[in-house]
């Protein structure tokens, strides 16, 4: 076949695939530029809550996590803090065994997040009832209200599940500034674009509150990694919608490397299509019974992850003009595409003196940091 069948062939299937991406992205980017009028009224009753912090090799930031949740203006009885400290030092957890919580601590062989959210359900005392589980990451600080909001909000919603609004508490590197857009951006695509479209939002690990009922069921059922995107598909093969709290915040850190950053965005590639192939086969039945958020869930998942989406912009970009001019016109207009939407997603407070040099730079400190990543890997192998 003709070299330049070949370039046409590949050139249409990748504008394609990431321009169906791009306006996936696009509609939801413009959605989250509306305001949902959702009256939250103080909650009549006072929810029991289980609060779990899994904290896998976090022993700098864990105690801080404890510190903040303990700190809330919810009444202690009505809630209690397990931790599950696995593979932290022996100091870390006789300082955390200070604090009055329930410290445990498991020696996994394979460590997993579900598996120590299954370790913590499955050892908390039978006699004890709970209305809502409250799942935390280790670095996640919370403000003193924090429980109070959470409280109301689920009887708002009156769903098995509701998401709170993650954001960054450090912005000291490129890479933590880029980390912090993007964590944004997927807040309002993913979520906020979402909501306002009547369309459940996405889980997004840590700052969500469930159903203890149905938590304690179903997180047993999680086997990967990817426990949060598992306890998403459950919810919404079951009809059950997710909400999201724009309002409700909580604060965790973002990783400083962009090598770190990018081996955290390719587990979650992984993750992703891990549960494409394992649910693909459920659209047509998703479709066809008319569970739109299940159905949009399952094509968001075949989505380009945005890490590779921004890699084939940046390099059709850049190598298409020493090969045909015409050709790299449509790229060049996609890119500028792309970068409109992710700007409308972007908060005003994190368009800041750095802005130019994070969000204008990203595609190139993306790239950069796959290449550093892949070199660091051939390094690590060889020795």
């Amino acid at each position: 076949m003709d070299f330049w069948i070949i370039l046409y062939i590949i050139d249409w299937i990748l504008f394609v695939i990431v321009g169906g991406t791009v306006l996936y992205l696009g509609v939801f980017s413009i959605a989250s530029l509306f305001t949902r009028d959702t009256v939250q009224n103080a909650a009549k009753n006072q929810n029991r809550f289980a609060i779990i912090i899994p904290s896998h090799k976090q022993d700098n930031v864990i105690e801080q996590a404890v510190v903040s949740i303990l700190s809330q203006d919810y009444p202690q009885r009505m809630f209690d803090v397990v931790v599950v400290s696995d593979h932290q030092s022996e100091i870390t957890n006789m300082r955390l065994a200070q604090y009055p919580i329930t410290l445990l601590t498991p020696d996994f062989e394979e460590s997993t997040k579900a598996k120590s959210l299954q370790y913590a359900i499955i050892k908390l005392p039978e006699f004890k009832i709970y209305d809502i589980a409250l799942v935390l990451d280790a670095d996640n600080i919370v403000e003193q209200d924090f429980l109070t909001k959470v409280n109301d909000a689920f009887e708002t919603a009156a769903t098995k599940a509701i998401q709170m609004h993650r954001i960054s508490r450090n912005r000291d590197t490129a890479a933590a500034r880029m980390g912090s857009i993007f964590e944004e951006i997927n807040n309002n695509i993913f979520r906020k674009g979402h909501i306002n479209l009547g369309i459940s939002a996405a889980l997004a690990g840590s700052g969500t509150a469930y159903d203890f009922a149905w938590f304690k069921t179903n997180v047993m059922k999680a086997r990967t990694s990817g426990e949060d995107k598992e306890l998403e598909a459950l919810l919404l093969k079951q009809g059950f919608f997710i909400d999201y709290f724009d309002n409700i915040f909580l604060y965790g850190e973002k990783k400083r490397t962009t090598s770190k950053m990018n081996e955290q965005h390719s587990r979650w590639t992984l993750q992703q299509f891990q549960n494409l192939l394992k649910n693909i086969r459920y659209l047509p039945g998703a479709i066809l019974r008319k569970q739109y958020d299940w159905a949009d869930k399952l094509i968001q998942w075949m989505l380009v992850p945005r890490t590779s989406m921004v890699g084939i912009l940046m390099v059709m970009s850049i190598v298409l003009p020493f090969i045909y001019m015409s050709m790299v016109i449509k790229w060049w207009i996609l890119s500028s595409l792309t970068l409109f939407f992710f700007a409308l997603a972007t908060p005003d407070y994190l368009v800041d003196e750095m802005w130019d040099r994070t969000f204008l730079r990203s595609p190139f400190i993306t790239l950069w940091g796959i290449i550093s990543t892949k070199i660091f890997h051939k390094k690590k192998g060889n020795d």
